[in-house]
């Protein structure tokens, strides 16, 4: 291992060495995208504790939480308790430049921060609905269900800024005002269900919230699970995909005229032109609605639901093998 170059303290290595074949884009590709949209990018990861993405040569791609044990001891981290591992999660917190280069330099090249602050993950300071799309090239019907939920926010006296996820779908975040007390989880959580149902009544042959895949029929599902301690991945983050493309923000009214694919490590830095459209186009903080909450509430969890509904499909089968 050779240290071809050093910024901000941070040790840089082995920067000719290739992300992955389809990545087409090296090491240091990736280091200098990010080190060009710092600025940019670290708002959204400031005191989130953060999983990334690594991909190490000789290695499939892993998810990484738990800080490793070399990490520099000016890196800021935060112990997390996780119920599921019944164990203390040492997350990171990308809170600058120098933090972010040697994230890089690690080969970690997906960002994925909590919705909540450090302090409390489970505080969401955004709504998210996630848009995904039946197959890999209906990213226009994905386009035309992102419409539909700034209809559905729109009616709900909201407003949202829109992004690329930086794989097939869309992310749509909406800032929520808790400058009085916390928002309660729960009422977020309720808020984003009933959204994502407003969304499908808008156009059922279009949009559904089948958590199951089987019965989204082809349909643009409007995944409304993203609260509590949930991440996503950030504005302006790269993907592992072919091309090494970034989750980008657009201008509701460009969103027909692109494509995931406009946007990578080699042209989003062009294409960004010294703007900064996540920050340009984020609403303020809003208040959610009583009854989009109220609404909400009555709306099962999704992933309850399916768990439920998978359940009873089992039954339903082992009774008909067993006649």
């Amino acid at each position: 291992m050779s240290t071809t170059e050093r910024r901000d303290g941070v040790d840089l290595t082995n920067l000719d060495q290739p992300l992955t074949p389809e990545a087409r884009a090296t090491k240091r590709d990736l280091i200098d995208y990010l080190d060009a949209v710092a600025d940019r990018m670290l708002p959204g990861l400031t005191g989130r504790p953060l999983t990334v993405l690594r991909v190490l040569r000789g290695r499939a791609p892993f998810m990484q939480k738990n800080i490793p044990k070399y990490t520099p001891d000016w890196v800021r981290t935060v112990p997390i308790w996780a119920e599921a591992s019944h164990r203390e999660v040492n997350y990171a917190l990308c809170d600058d430049r120098r933090t972010l280069l040697w994230l890089a330099n690690q080969r970690a090249v997906e960002f994925h921060p909590t919705l909540g602050l450090a302090e409390n993950i489970y505080r969401p300071t955004h709504l998210i609905l996630d848009l995904d799309p039946p197959g890999d090239d209906d990213f226009a019907a994905v386009v035309a269900v992102a419409h539909l939920v700034r209809r559905a926010l729109a009616d709900s006296g909201l407003a949202g800024a829109v992004k690329t996820s930086g794989a097939k779908g869309i992310h749509v975040f909406v800032p929520i005002d808790s400058s009085d007390g916390a928002t309660p989880v729960e009422d977020v959580a309720a808020a984003t269900r009933a959204l994502a149902v407003r969304t499908e009544a808008l156009d059922p042959e279009l949009a559904t919230t089948a958590f199951i895949v089987q019965d989204r029929e082809g349909k643009v599902f409007v995944d409304s699970t993203r609260a509590g301690g949930a991440t996503v991945a950030a504005a302006y983050s790269p993907r592992l995909r072919p091309g090494t493309p970034v989750s980008f923000p657009v201008d509701w009214s460009d969103l027909d005229y692109v494509s995931p694919s406009d946007f990578t490590i080699h042209t989003a830095i062009d294409v960004l032109a010294g703007r900064d459209p996540w920050a340009e186009t984020m609403p303020r903080p809003q208040r959610l609605p009583p009854d989009l909450i109220e609404q909400g509430r009555a709306i099962p969890v999704a992933r309850v639901a399916a768990m439920h509904e998978g359940k009873r499909r089992a039954r339903a089968r082992r009774r008909t093998d067993n006649q």
